[in-house]
């Protein structure tokens, strides 16, 4: 019997092979296709070279030189009443402004060591139903007095690499670098007042050394601030190492710098925070119409699909609320793949009501630097009270009170089977261009 599964199996496999392979082809010939993909010199277009200036001048100049569809000039570029030069710094090769929609959560209320008030939440998001979603869970939060929420730890890191001829050659370099963490310190603080160097790593892999150089980055995110530090060593480095290496690298991919891992996971990247609130029976059947019971229940099955499916934690969407307020606030959206990391964790209490609580290990927010200080992203850092120096500790802690409340909301309509529903209630009146 089993051999016969196995021969239908294998007969299904090569059949959906097959059929996949013809829809890729569409018709055409092997021949066909090794033609259409080879590379193709004739008639290359003329690629102009890049620009980091900022100005309307530029940006008209490229539409009437591109051979781009004119009618998308004016969405694009002319409807902007902002002064381009704004954006200086923050964009290359500018064109125009793209806008997204914007939606508030909240308020949503934070007992936290540092956010201690009630904050409306900005999302900027094209997907529906998720700040109906978001704003569903601050207000079982607030109505619960609030979430408690701390930052537990801060540092960014930076990773850079060097070669050596051997592994002896490679200990001696690790022996010496370890010794000198004074004035790598040093060497750092002459490149940023806000940063500071706090810590050092060694990592030995035959002739091959990695550093992980740790940093406070004050109210930054602190990206940038990290790198130009860490170049600064690593020049020091080269100038007094008693064992000169054949390369060396400022970045060697071990810090986690924008991708999910289990290093940062299981330390911290960015502002380590948690959130968690305790909710009763009554204010979950009120604001989600379900039960603890049952929402412990579908946490467990889907803390189990998780661990299957071998994700980086165990969470229900972290990346839905981090992206939008990642937008709407100037922060690295692409940092959202290294921040979407933690674990949800839901238990019924003794007294029949549900203890709710998330940790993420790498939460990326400034509320200075990068975009946090251009027009619209700053007017909704100031929407939240979070704008400027000293808040940054304060923003970590609302995006974890945000996230929480993400996830009572989306596992409450998961359990109750409510999930579809909401997305086809909020989806049916979206228009077609």
């Amino acid at each position: 019997m089993s051999r016969i599964i196995d021969a239908v199996e294998m007969t299904g496999k090569r059949g959906l092979t097959l059929d996949h392979a013809a829809g890729i082809m569409g018709g055409a010939t092997p021949e066909q296709l090794v033609d259409r993909l080879k590379p193709d010199f004739h008639e290359l277009p003329d690629v102009p070279p890049g620009s980091a200036k900022v100005t309307l001048a530029r940006a008209a100049a490229w539409w009437d030189a591109s051979s781009a569809d004119s009618s998308l000039r004016p969405i694009l570029l002319d409807s902007t009443s902002d002064d381009p030069s704004i954006y200086q710094g923050n964009i290359e090769n500018f064109i125009g402004v793209m806008r997204i929609p914007l939606g508030v959560a909240g308020p949503l209320r934070v007992n936290g060591l540092a956010a201690k008030g009630d904050y409306l939440i900005p999302l900027a998001t094209t997907e529906a139903a998720l700040v109906a979603s978001y704003h569903r869970g601050c207000r079982l939060l607030t109505a619960a007095g609030g979430c408690t929420a701390m930052v537990l730890y801060e540092s960014v890191s930076r990773a850079p690499a060097f070669v050596f001829r051997s592994a002896a050659q490679a200990c001696q370099f690790v022996v010496w670098a370890v010794g000198c963490f004074d004035a790598f310190q040093s060497v750092a603080a002459t490149t940023t007042s806000h940063g500071r160097l706090i810590d050092v790593g060694c990592t030995v892999e035959g002739n091959h050394v990695y550093l992980n150089f740790e940093f406070t980055t004050g109210d930054a995110s602190g990206q940038n601030m990290v790198t130009l530090a860490t170049d600064a060593i690593c020049s020091y480095v080269i100038e007094h190492t008693p064992v000169a290496p054949l390369r060396h690298y400022v970045e060697s991919n071990l810090s986690g710098d924008k991708k999910a891992s289990a290093k940062a996971f299981t330390s911290a990247r960015g502002r380590k925070v948690t959130a968690e609130a305790s909710i009763s029976a009554e204010l979950i059947a009120q604001h989600l119409h379900t039960t603890p019971q049952e929402m412990a229940d579908y946490w467990r099955m889907s803390a189990i699909g998780g661990v299957l499916s071998g994700t980086v934690g165990v969470h229900g969407h972290f990346a839905n609320g981090l992206a939008a307020l990642y937008l709407a606030t100037g922060q690295d959206a692409a940092c959202v793949a290294e921040s979407a990391t933690g674990v949800t964790r839901f238990e019924v209490t003794e007294d029949g009501g549900l203890y709710a609580a998330v940790t993420l290990p790498g939460i990326m927010v400034g509320t200075v630097g990068g975009g946090t200080g251009l027009p619209t992203q700053r007017a909704c850092l100031e929407l939240m009270g979070l704008a400027g120096t000293g808040k940054a500790r304060a923003l970590a802690e609302v995006c974890a009170g945000l996230l929480l409340g993400g996830e009572l909301s989306i596992i409450a309509a998961l359990g109750a089977g409510h999930f579809s529903r909401a997305h086809r209630k909020l989806a049916r009146t979206r228009k077609s261009p």
